[in-house]
């Protein structure tokens, strides 16, 4: 299966590739209104039991993908400002306003949060899928879904893109977040990402660029998904193939995997200074066992040998350690 991932680093390097098939596709599943709904939810959930803030002013959205539905449901869920960052813009304006009433629609209903046998892929695994009443009560739900202020909502998903964004505009898309200037420092009450960490080249400057996006005692709330993305036969064969190797597959892709396990993740969100207050690690025993892992892999630990994912939530300290 690598000698496809190969081809497709090799094609990179033709100019007509990226036009044609080299651009990274969006995020999937954002381009359905209840996988969005799902996604938010069981983030909001499990910051509940927590203890974490589920009513965050202005919440930030690493990778967005498809669409800023995971955004749109934070605001529908009573949150006044989204941010979506993103290397590229791949949301569609059309998309995003299907989307954006196929969630209303669902909020208005108090639909349960759609599970796994509906959405398999999705992470975290949730206790109870049930609407979560004791976190999005009526009064705050008619507050949030008040026609006028939906109207509104609805207005600023149909100009997004169209008219220039400020800080009282309650959704902004930004692309090319990695310049520090994009986004104001301690600005955000919550952060978060689903599937997106894995792909970052610089893992450690992503983490640092969040930890200056957030508020003191702001948090942020990641699912981060360590398989192969189908580079490999086995999930984890990925940490099997050699720098070289690697690179190739690669090749001037700017949308990747970065290779890096879990340990690495909590271990920088440690040195950082925030404080995981959640950690919900997804197993799988199959795959290569140690004789087959590349060098650069030879130390990964038994977990990080295993782990296939983790949900991780964190609290932003007043220092860094």
């Amino acid at each position: 299966m690598l000698a496809k991932a190969w081809v497709r680093g090799l094609l990179s390097y033709v100019p007509a590739f990226d036009a044609v098939i080299g651009r990274r596709r969006g995020g999937g599943g954002t381009a359905s209104a209840r996988y969005c709904y799902s996604v938010w939810l069981r983030h909001l959930v499990m910051a509940h039991g927590c203890g974490l803030n589920t009513l965050p002013g202005t919440v930030a959205e690493l990778g967005p993908g498809d669409s800023t539905g995971v955004g749109m449901a934070a605001l529908l869920s009573g949150s006044e400002r989204y941010w979506a960052l993103d290397v590229v813009s791949y949301a569609n304006p059309e998309r995003n306003l299907a989307i954006f009433d196929g969630l209303v629609d669902l909020f208005t209903r108090r639909a349960d949060i759609p599970d796994e046998a509906e959405l398999a892929e999705v992470q975290p695994a949730l206790d109870s899928y049930a609407f979560p009443g004791d976190v999005l009560t009526e009064a705050r739900l008619q507050a949030a879904l008040a026609p006028a202020r939906v109207a509104r909502l609805r207005e600023a998903v149909r100009a997004l893109g169209t008219e220039p964004a400020n800080d009282h505009t309650p959704i902004r898309y930004m692309v090319s977040w990695q310049d520090a200037g994009r986004v104001r420092p301690e600005s955000v009450d919550a952060l978060f990402s689903q599937a997106v960490l894995e792909h970052v080249d610089d893992v450690p400057g992503t983490y640092r660029a969040m930890r200056a996006w957030l508020r003191p005692g702001g948090y942020m709330s990641h699912q981060v998904d360590f398989r192969c993305h189908g580079t490999t036969k086995a999930w984890n064969g990925h940490w099997g193939v050699s720098d070289f190797h690697w690179r190739i597959a690669k090749g001037r892709r700017e949308y990747f995997l970065n290779r890096e396990p879990c340990s690495r993740h909590l271990g920088m969100m440690s040195d950082l200074g925030f404080r995981i207050v959640r950690q919900v690690r997804q197993s799988d025993q199959t795959g290569i066992r140690r004789p087959s892992l590349a060098p650069r892999f030879r130390d990964l630990t038994d977990d990080d040998l295993r782990t296939s994912g983790v949900f991780v939530q964190a609290v932003k300290g007043t220092t860094a350690g």
